[in-house]
């Protein structure tokens, strides 16, 4: 990519750009400037970010790309959205002659006059377009989801309302879809026997809450490790990740507070506001003009028809979004926080293990002080192979959770044996296991990253996110590729995610990617091998520039060819 502002500035080069540091594009996203030395030829619609010099924020290169979706592949989207629409209504006048047999939920008869218990769009999408790809999701799995994966074959007499498993497994899927961002998920190795001997000991569950009869001793050793390993004064664990930030925002704000929240977080994240009962209101993604503003405007105006100030200002952003696979410009955000007295709440999900030299997620990534985080939260359903989550920060902080949190009061204890195997992942990436298998882990995750992501560009694939994102979408974008892509995939041996609408904007659906140091070179390329084979087949490699592979080049420096339209 050409060279970032951030990387200039630290070169002594000239640094321009507007207030924030940033030179505006449209949308808010920042346009990429020219080598001075190199001629690049860049098609004026991609959306390069690049680092701040917003007084020396940022000590390495932001480079995140975001091709805008060239303009007949839009316009064939939406039709193909409008056709099967359109077959859609047909179909279900048909089933309401009783021509055709309808399997989904719906009112009974004796109900028809009764409020609606199924939203009717909802309900029309669900039988009439995510039924015809349904086959796509939820396989069963009959193995440790590792770097391979044993599928429990199954198959579909009635376009996929039901399905039957043939009795056939298919052994040796590589799995580029799970979250096992360090391999951690496995059943050898040290944290295996770990666990084994753990749940020998403790045996699988606890029976109570923390408050109760269900704090073990191991349970203080997590909390105690994780505090350490994000460099806090303390830290609380939770059994659920999704609960850790559903349960744990409604203790932390309440009426009178602003919650500003990117608009592409996770919804977990989304629900905790809304059940906090705090003012929302949504900033464009990793856009620090669009949060400035918002910021600013509260200040400004206070609470809406009194104008008292607010309570409180809550800033909600995660460290990697996991469907565009961008990283927050969090430097910039710290920066608005400090500037305007708000706090921070940071959602580490995918980014704790996967982000920074020593796995400590995106302050580590960027060089920065855990205490500029009001509140860290993440989980340890990824890169720990394990489930539950935990929010990190000051002791008065969590003290006051221990009491006020209803995942904390009500719910029931980690279990043991997912406690040590927290544990034991944890300290093998702090290097306290005696070995240097964390350490090798996180460099191969990065290498792996790097690699796969430079090799789908050279292809001409669109891909989103930032170049050090473990989570590569690749841009699918017709409904009817949605399904082709997962299926002849699947054929080649190769487990990946499709994901369309409503889970993505509708002429945005993709397929998502999610490397993991477990990975060889031998298996990315047998991965690539086949994503380029169905590409060409389905006709996605929408990209209107390529990258040259054969040119040695610096980290920070691609080459384009010019492709026609």
């Amino acid at each position: 990519m050409t060279e970032s502002s951030a990387s200039r500035e630290e070169n002594g080069g000239p640094c321009h750009g507007a207030a924030n540091g940033l030179k505006e594009g449209r949308n808010g996203f920042v346009k990429n400037h020219h080598h001075p030395q190199k001629k690049i030829h860049k098609q004026r619609d991609e959306k390069v970010h690049h680092g701040s010099c917003n007084g020396g924020l940022y000590s390495r290169p932001f480079i995140e790309s975001f091709e805008e979706t060239p303009m007949l592949v839009a316009v064939l989207t939406y039709m193909g959205y409008g056709i099967l629409t359109i077959f859609g209504y047909l179909r279900d006048f048909l089933r309401a002659r009783k021509i055709e047999k309808c399997h989904i939920a719906r009112e009974r008869e004796e109900q028809k006059d009764f409020v609606p218990l199924y939203q009717d769009f909802e309900n029309f999408y669900t039988r009439n377009l995510y039924m015809r790809i349904r086959d796509n999701w939820n396989r069963p799995i009959c193995s440790v989801p590792a770097d391979k994966v044993d599928l429990v074959e199954r198959v579909s007499y009635d376009y996929n309302w039901t399905f039957s498993h043939t009795g056939r497994v298919v052994k040796d899927v590589i799995n580029m879809g799970s979250y096992n961002y360090l391999g951690f998920s496995e059943n050898k190795g040290s944290c295996a026997d770990a666990v084994a001997e753990v749940t020998l000991k403790y045996g699988a569950g606890v029976g109570s809450t923390r408050q109760e009869m269900g704090n073990l001793d191991g349970h203080e050793e997590l909390e105690k490790l994780v505090a350490r390993f994000l460099g806090v004064e303390s830290a609380m664990a939770f059994g659920m990740g999704f609960a850790t930030n559903s349960m744990n925002i409604p203790a932390l704000a309440g009426k009178g507070c602003l919650i500003l929240s990117d608009e592409l977080n996770h919804a977990s994240l989304v629900l905790g506001a809304r059940l906090s009962g705090s003012t929302i209101r949504v900033f464009k993604h990793n856009n620090m003009q669009s949060l400035e503003k918002l910021l600013r405007d509260a200040i400004v105006h206070g609470q809406p028809r009194t104008h008292r100030p607010w309570k409180k200002i809550l800033i909600l952003v995660e460290g990697i979004y996991s469907m565009e696979g961008s990283i927050i410009r969090l430097p910039e955000v710290i920066a608005l926080k400090k500037k305007y007295k708000a706090y921070l709440y940071l959602d580490e999900a995918h980014s704790i293990g996967a982000l920074g030299g020593r796995g400590r997620g995106v302050v580590d990534y960027f060089g920065l002080d855990p205490t500029d985080v009001d509140i860290m939260m993440g989980t340890f359903t990824k890169s720990f192979g394990a489930a539950g989550g935990y929010i990190g920060g000051k002791k008065e902080l969590i003290d006051y959770l221990r009491s006020h949190s209803h995942s904390a009061v009500y719910a029931t204890s980690m279990s043991p044996p997912v406690v040590e195997q927290i544990i034991t992942s944890m300290k093998c990436i702090m290097g306290e296991d005696g070995t240097t298998i964390g350490t090798e882990r996180i460099q191969q995750l990065a290498e792996n990253t790097v690699y796969f992501r430079r090799r789908l560009r050279e292809m001409g694939f669109i891909i989103y996110g930032n170049n050090d994102s473990p989570v590569v979408p690749l841009m699918v974008y017709m409904p009817a590729k949605i399904g082709a892509f997962g299926r002849e995939m699947l054929k080649r041996n190769i487990g990946v995610v499709v994901v369309g609408f409503p889970a993505t904007p509708i002429i945005e659906s993709r397929a998502r990617f999610c490397v993991s140091a477990a990975h060889t070179k031998e298996m990315l390329d047998q991965a690539l091998s086949a994503i380029s084979e169905v590409g060409d087949l389905l006709q996605l490699k929408y990209s209107r520039h390529r990258i040259l592979p054969t040119l040695d080049r610096p980290f920070d420096e691609t080459t384009y060819e010019e492709c026609e339209d």
